[in-house]
């Protein structure tokens, strides 16, 4: 099975035959840089790269990711993500593309597809402070509160008015992130810098998250630019930022939940100074070692009657979406149901 590897470490990346050879960038104890040892990777074995420090790579470096369908994920310091290298799109559809523009055009059905996005969020949200509620943490007023929210999305008139109840909904959520996770206090959501622990944690997360979305977009004949609950933009993937809203509080809240609670994460994996509070190389390590965990766990898929691993499920929910635009099947958003 291929692997996603996690370059953490500014280096540079060279083609070696039918292997790719990693040098990275290190600091000896006087903080002088010099190259470390090379790590050679098999191209057979890799599926992406998520690259946190400076690549330094050819263009015959990139030709041959193409080619091999490799996908790399950039981040900046602050942890942002700032754009994908991807391979050529050879599965885009003629006929997709249309019935992708076509959903968009059209107020009523784009309203309709971007209410499902909602929806599987907030049931996903739900799900979440339910399973914390039957464990002592006294989250009913929460829950509540969203399930008002809920009941508003029918009566949404147009996507400006839905994006408003995804906000209060959101927003109530992370409320409940205080009991669940009592030791860090959360306060508001802050992004560009994240000014706490648990938003730098939601931050680095959902752009994880996002990055999984548009590569098992790519995998289909979706285009990625063309969005329903968010406005595509120029020089963004916003269908990427449609789907990640099912997944992120299956995929990253219960991750951060996990390492929080266990103290697999703690004040000493952040970096804070400047206003900002950033998940250092060794928190960064602990957390994407958990999510990959989690991306390769496996459920019982009730219409599949077979297991299938969260990673896939992304997949699925864009076959979905891709039979409702094409009028083969209503799209109904992936709720957990464990």
């Amino acid at each position: 099975m291929k692997k996603t590897y996690y370059l953490f470490n500014s280096g540079t990346l060279h083609r070696k035959d039918n292997t790719l050879r990693f040098t990275p960038i290190e600091e000896d104890d006087n903080g002088i840089e010099h190259e470390g040892q090379p790590r050679y990777l098999p191209i057979e074995d890799i599926s992406e790269f998520y690259a946190f420090g400076a690549l330094n790579a050819n263009s015959a470096l990139y030709n041959f990711l193409g080619q091999n369908d490799i996908s790399v994920h950039f981040f900046d310091y602050y942890e942002n993500y700032t754009g994908s290298f991807m391979p050529r799109d050879s599965l885009l559809s003629g006929k997709m593309l249309l019935a992708q523009t076509s959903a968009y055009q059209n107020k009523k059905k784009r309203l309709e597809i971007a209410r499902k996005f909602v929806e599987g969020a907030a049931f996903n949200m739900n799900k979440n402070l339910r399973y914390y509620n039957t464990r002592g943490k006294d989250l009913d007023g929460v829950i509540e509160k969203i399930e008002y929210y809920v009941t508003q999305i029918p009566l949404m008139e147009k996507v400006e008015e839905l994006m408003g109840i995804e906000g209060n909904i959101r927003q109530t959520y992370y409320e409940g992130f205080g009991l669940i996770i009592p030791d860090f206090e959360m306060g508001n959501r802050t992004k560009q810098p994240p000014q706490n622990e648990i938003n730098a944690l939601i931050s680095f997360g959902n752009m994880m998250c996002y990055s999984q979305c548009l590569r098992a977009i790519h995998q289909t004949q979706l285009n990625p630019t063309i969005s329903y609950l968010h406005t595509p933009g120029e020089r963004r993937y916003s269908l990427s930022l449609d789907i990640s809203e099912i997944f992120k509080p299956i995929m990253v809240d219960r991750v951060i939940f996990k390492l929080l609670n266990k103290r697999e994460l703690q004040d000493k994996h952040f970096d804070k100074k400047l206003n900002k509070c950033l998940l250092n190389p060794n928190g960064k390590k602990i957390f994407v070692k958990a999510f990959e965990e989690r991306l390769s766990e496996t459920i019982k898929h009730r219409s599949l009657k077979r297991n299938v691993s969260y990673r896939h499920l992304i997949k699925l929910e864009c076959y979905k979406l891709s039979k409702h635009l094409l009028g083969i099947e209503e799209y109904k958003p992936f709720k957990m149901y464990w």
